[in-house]
């Protein structure tokens, strides 16, 4: 199965890209870092997160991380760095916010619904994409066996 490219960057998109629909086509919500926190899921985090750790830094080994030290990246849509060894923890950051116990029942299912079909889609797109791929080589190889057809005919009639 090929995977999806992103019309705008041509980098290949992975099921844990976080995406947008853009002119009916699955695009990078953020080229630059296509597996970056969505809007939403930056809300969620300064709603109900915000007195608590949410991230651990795999690195240096930094015991949490708490939001406050992560603000600026979570306001302005930057990268959330450790603020110790300059580490991305934005994976880190998703996991928390898929967990969090404060966060009512109701609203994290709909975020994981959010993420899940958001995965469907992305799916979904390289079937399409494998099924085209097909289509296109059906395609050309039904041409080609016309023109041979073609050629085989007139040579046929010139000769007749």
């Amino acid at each position: 199965m090929t995977q999806p490219k992103c019309p705008q960057c041509l980098q290949l998109i992975s099921p844990d890209d976080s995406v947008r629909i853009s002119g009916g086509r699955v695009v990078h919500l953020d080229c630059q870092r296509p597996r970056h926190l969505s809007r939403e899921e930056r809300l969620l985090l300064f709603r109900y997160c915000w007195g608590h750790a949410v991230a651990k830094c795999p690195s240096c080994a930094q015991s949490v991380i708490r939001r406050h030290e992560l603000a600026s990246g979570l306001l302005d849509n930057r990268t959330h760095f450790c603020p110790r060894c300059r580490t991305d923890l934005t994976e880190s950051i998703r996991s928390h916010l898929y967990s969090c116990a404060r966060l009512p029942v109701e609203i994290r299912q709909r975020a994981e619904e959010v993420r899940d079909a958001a995965r469907r889609l992305v799916k979904e797109s390289q079937q399409l994409t494998d099924r085209a791929d097909v289509l296109m080589r059906e395609a050309e190889a039904a041409v080609a066996s016309l023109r041979e057809t073609m050629q085989r005919t007139a040579q046929r009639d010139l000769r007749g």
